[in-house]
C-alpha cells in the first residue's frame, strides 16, 4: 500500500519561502504520478502541483505559477514542492498525493495526511 508523509510546513511571514517535502514508500515510485494540493479553510481542495515521474511534465494552479516549483527525487522516492513569493492566501494545510495514472489532472489515488502552511501578512 503506497504511503505518503510530509513535512516542512509551518509558519512564514508574507514574502517568504518554504520547502515541503514528500517522502513515498509501499510500491514502485516509478510508476506514479505525483502532485501536492491544497485546503484552505471552507475552501474546496486545489491541485497546485503536479509532476510525472520523470519530472519532465509539471503542472501549475494559475495562482502558483512562477512562484512554485515542484520536483522530484527518483534516488530518494519523494517529490518536493518548493514555495517562495508566498502570500497570506496561500495559507493552508498541504497534501501530497500519488495516482498510478498517468495524468497529472488525476484523479489521485493515495494521499498524504498533510503539513499547515501558514503565512502571516
Amino acid at each position: 500500500q503506497v504511503q505518503l508523509a510530509e513535512s516542512g510546513g509551518g509558519w512564514v511571514r508574507d514574502g517568504g519561502s518554504l520547502r515541503l517535502s514528500c517522502a513515498f514508500s509501499g510500491s514502485n515510485f516509478d510508476n506514479y504520478v505525483m502532485g501536492w494540493f491544497r485546503q484552505a479553510p471552507g475552501k474546496e481542495r486545489e491541485l497546485v502541483a503536479a509532476t510525472s515521474n520523470s519530472g519532465l511534465t509539471t503542472r501549475y494552479a494559475p495562482s502558483v505559477k512562477n512562484r512554485f516549483t515542484i520536483s522530484i527525487s527518483n534516488h530518494l522516492q519523494s517529490v518536493y514542492l518548493d514555495m517562495t513569493g508566498l502570500k497570506p492566501e496561500d495559507t493552508a494545510v498541504y497534501i501530497c498525493a500519488a495516482t498510478s495514472r498517468p495524468v497529472l489532472t488525476g484523479p489521485y489515488e493515495f494521499w498524504g495526511q498533510g503539513t499547515q502552511v501558514t503565512v502571516a501578512s
